[in-house]
């Protein structure tokens, strides 16, 4: 993988064989994980042959469901041999057919990549035994013990005579799993003379581990083509007994033809094929095992070490060019058939693509991001532009007519400097928008290359504008004379924004402060991953990051969860972000509650893992672990964006959804059970726009699962980022033709309540997982609100204060009404702040008085123009919500996720 290196994995190496020399322990090393074949055999083979290790003997497993097992099995051998001769010791090489098929399945799925293991069982039969055949000769047993691991009692029946005919049954030891097959191992004790049998071997205290290695054992020996499975059924001269001989014999056959080495065909280092416009699919990651995306990522980084971004813009005439220009091209770019601007768009991905080593360059040396989270924010970046590009063609609706903002003002942050800039941009050009990309000071370079991948795929220049300013009167300047503008950033930074202009037409996703729960349920070792890289991810500086982990009943004091937690939160590789072995690198600058989060413990709070500056670095810290985080505190409620997690106590389950639900943020949330009970409630209580269930809560993908809070996590229409209604709020739908006065009232209202029942029945009633993958359910679906204000202005339309009422019963939410007969706009805007709503339908129009309430009270004014089309008028009383649920354990399909 990106974060571990032949180095560090060799050092550990040496410290295990150091510490068996003088005793009659056997060093084996096993890799049940595909990406750690190659690094493991290098590691291997290069501390045996160094002086103090060269004498010794141990042990090596190669699985043969990899077609890459047997070059590396000619490898060893030949490496093996070689050692010998020079007065080195001799190896063992452990041939099994493996033991991670359901896992590699799991990883292919969710990365887009090739399975690495055979596609079919006979596949990995004939491997095994080519393997076996290959190996069991006196010369290539010369300096290599073989170790025969299998419960098929024909291929141990095959492996015993083949080494008997070839007189070398000395140097081959046949091995199974200890009570998986007991009797089977005593007959095969009986005709060998000896067996080795195998077993976890743990303290006591984590008994748990070896039982959850025996029951992925005993599910692997239980499916349905395992020799276990119906081996009670065998009997010579029955039907099961001849297709099992059958099988047998054709893999026998086969041996020499199932292919060999890698699967998976993914090299970087090769020229991008454009995609074009295709049916839509997730971008493919870097794949890390190859040592050509190895080696092509780190000529990226070298490549791109001095490249800068254009100069600052400091003049506010530069500013009003670039807007006037781009206002008079966003004409001819909305009068473009939708299909066109979908055209132009899938080229961009295309571009972006072709640009991958740019991009991961800039993510490196500008933003701080490791290798292994700025890969797959390029994948997110062509997402956008594939998945917005689509989303043009549904910009048509027989009941409303849309109106492109006119200029949008694309302001990102630097935590994703590739990615958001890109996904604002793209949704704004899909809508037929100008947008006008102002990077973050940190991060030009980076928003720089979007943007000269639009202009190199056919956007206009003046449609798709770069313009660097300083956060100052300048960036003002560019807020304020455009028709839109979307930002991810702080809530402060939305605040100053509607300050400068209450009816500015804001799209933001602001601050998160997120939690974990884990109950008594769930698996430690898995919440206690997933807590970590949830937390600790680009130093923690996600607005998605899991800052807090609330410890239900036993959990919180548990030793086994906090050693776990220790461990794995110490043994994260802290450096620079140019090291692809780094996981934890330096933060983009300091503010004050970070450095207050990595300094100071308030009254009751302890350091579990106390954070240290590393190297004299002013921004690279290790991470800090906080325990005794009392529910109300500072650190419970204030986002840090740093390295920095918070262990918080809850009685039960009812408590810790409190306790999460009690931030004023609403972003992303993750809970840890294997109890689906417990699972349905959090699902049915939590606050939040993304919701995990067993899995990382950080890491959102286009359209699998689309990304945005609830509460003050959001500010405008709400719609989430990647998804389908994101390019939708780009606009303005307005009725149809036909014009005002000539429409007749009662017949158009009945046609909103129709539109509003098929809208209901085919989208906002039922969930929706587009992605479909096996061991992950991603369900985007709509949630409603708690209630709504309706505010009537003078110029309502009765029919339309009827159509309006009647969208919100539709979706089952509350309405508290104004309207201005029976109070002002002032006294409305007065008693905003005490109606508990976070959003009023406006019908009509409103004064700039009830424009600086909402502001001030953080509500958002849906005031656009009311129609007779559903899929427009019901998202004014929905909140978006996506939920993303392991449905594994280990790669194996459980039910209840």
């Amino acid at each position: 993988a990106w974060d571990d290196s032949l180095d560090r994995v060799a050092d550990r190496l040496r410290r295990i064989f150091t510490a068996a020399q003088g005793t009659s322990t056997f060093v084996n090393l096993d890799m049940e994980e595909y990406h750690d074949l190659e690094l493991t055999i290098a590691a291997f083979t290069r501390v045996l042959d160094e002086q103090p290790y060269r004498a010794d003997e141990a042990g090596i497993v190669l699985q043969a469901y990899l077609p890459d097992s047997f070059p590396a099995l000619q490898r060893l051998v030949e490496w093996a041999g070689q050692r010998r001769r020079a007065g080195g010791g001799e190896i063992k090489i452990r041939l099994v057919k493996g033991a991670n098929l359901a896992m590699e399945k799991v990883d292919a799925a969710m990365h887009g990549w090739e399975q690495a293991p055979y596609p079919t069982k006979a596949d990995t039969d004939a491997n095994y035994k080519r393997c076996i055949d290959w190996v069991l000769t006196p010369e290539r047993t010369e300096a290599v013990r073989v170790g025969i691991g299998s419960h098929n009692l024909l291929d141990v029946a095959w492996a015993h005579l083949l080494a008997d005919a070839r007189g070398v049954a000395d140097r081959v030891e046949i091995e199974m799993l200890q009570g998986m097959a007991p009797s089977e191992a005593r007959t095969v004790r009986d005709e060998r003379g000896r067996v080795l049998l195998y077993t976890p071997v743990v303290a006591p205290q984590d008994f748990d581990v070896a039982i959850g290695y025996l029951f992925r054992r005993l599910e692997e020996n239980s499916a349905e083509d395992n020799f276990l499975r119906i081996l009670g059924q065998l009997q010579p001269g029955t039907a099961s007994f001849d297709v099992i001989a059958k099988d047998w014999r054709r893999s026998l056959a086969a041996r020499w033809e199932a292919e060999t080495g890698r699967r998976r065909s993914l090299d970087r280092s090769r020229p991008y094929e454009p995609v074009g416009v295709a049916p839509f699919a997730n971008e493919p990651d870097t794949d890390p095992t190859s040592a050509a995306n190895r080696q092509w990522a780190l000529d990226a980084i070298a490549a791109g070490a001095g490249s800068l971004a254009t100069p600052v813009t400091t003049e506010i005439e530069v500013v009003d060019r670039v807007v006037d220009a781009a206002r008079r091209a966003q004409r001819g770019w909305a009068a473009l058939a939708a299909s066109e601007r979908r055209r132009t768009l899938r080229a961009v991905a295309d571009e972006l693509a072709r640009r991958r080593g740019d991009l991961l360059a800039a993510m490196v040396h500008e933003a701080a991001k490791t290798i292994a989270q700025a890969d797959p924010e390029i994948s997110e970046a062509v997402d956008f532009a594939r998945y917005y590009a689509d989303r043009a063609l549904e910009l048509e609706s027989d009941a409303a007519a849309f109106d492109p903002l006119g200029v949008v003002a694309v302001v990102p942050p630097w935590n994703f400097p590739v990615a958001i800039p890109a996904g604002g941009v793209f949704a704004a050009l899909a809508a037929g928008n100008a947008a006008i990309l102002k990077p973050a000071p940190e991060t030009p370079r980076c928003a720089e290359i979007v943007a000269e991948c639009c202009r190199s795929a056919g956007v206009p220049t003046d449609v798709m504008a770069f313009v660097r300013t300083p956060d100052d009167d300048v960036g003002r300047r560019l807020v304020t004379t455009v028709d839109g503008v979307i930002l991810t950033g702080s809530l402060d930074t939305a605040d100053l924004f509607r300050s400068w202009k209450p009816d500015l037409r804001l799209f933001a996703e602001t601050s998160g402060k997120n939690a974990l729960v884990i109950t008594p349920s769930a698996d430690l070792d898995l919440a206690v991953a997933d807590l970590v890289q949830s937390a600790f991810g680009h130093a923690g500086q996600k607005c998605s990051a899991a800052s807090l982990a609330i410890c239900v009943g036993d959990v919180y004091e548990s030793p086994r969860f906090r050693r776990q937690l220790v461990d794995a939160v110490e043994s994260l590789v802290i450096g620079p972000v140019v090291d692809p072995a780094t996981v934890v690198g330096p933060t983009v600058g300091t503010n004050p509650r970070l450095e207050r989060a990595l300094t100071t413990l308030d009254p009751g709070e302890e350091w579990l893992v106390a954070p240290q500056r590393r190297d004299g670095a002013e921004h690279l810290w290790s991470p800090g672990i906080r325990t005794g985080v009392a529910p109300g505190s500072w650190f419970h409620l204030t986002e840090c964006f740093g390295p920095v997690l918070g262990l918080i106590p809850a009685r039960d389950l009812d408590e810790a959804i409190a306790i999460q639900d009690a931030s004023p943020y609403g972003l992303t949330g993750g809970i840890h059970t294997l109890d689906p009970r417990e699972v349905a409630t959090w699902l049915d209580r939590v606050e939040v726009g993304n919701a995990y269930v067993n899995r990382v809560i950080t890491g959102a993908v286009v359209q699998r699962q689309p990304f945005g809070g609830w509460k003050q996590s959001s500010v405008g229409p709400g719609a989430k980022a990647g998804g389908p209604n994101y390019v939708r709020q780009l606009g303005v739908w307005r009725p149809d033709a036909e014009g005002d006065a000539e429409r007749d009232d009662e017949r158009w209202l009945a046609a909103a309540l129709a539109s509003d029942e098929h809208w209901w029945a085919v989208e906002f009633a039922v969930d929706h997982d587009p992605t479909g993958l096996f061991c992950e359910a991603n369900v985007f679906r709509y949630r409603p609100l708690p209630r709504v204000g309706l505010r009537a202005g003078r110029d309502a339309r009765p029919v339309e204060m009827a159509r309006v009422r009647a969208a919100a019963a539709r979706c089952g939410v509350p309405v508290v009404e104004s309207t201005v007969d029976d109070e002002t706009d002032a006294d409305f805007a007065a008693r905003l702040p005490s109606l508990g709503v976070e959003r009023v339908r406006v019908v009509g129009s409103v004064d700039d008085a009830v424009r600086a309430a909402a502001m001030a009270a953080r509500v958002h004014l849906a005031d656009a123009p009311v129609t007779a089309d559903g899929r427009v008028e019901l998202l004014h009383y929905l909140r978006e919500q996506s939920v993303s649920r392991t449905l594994h354990r280990f790669g194996n399909l459980v039910s209840g996720g």
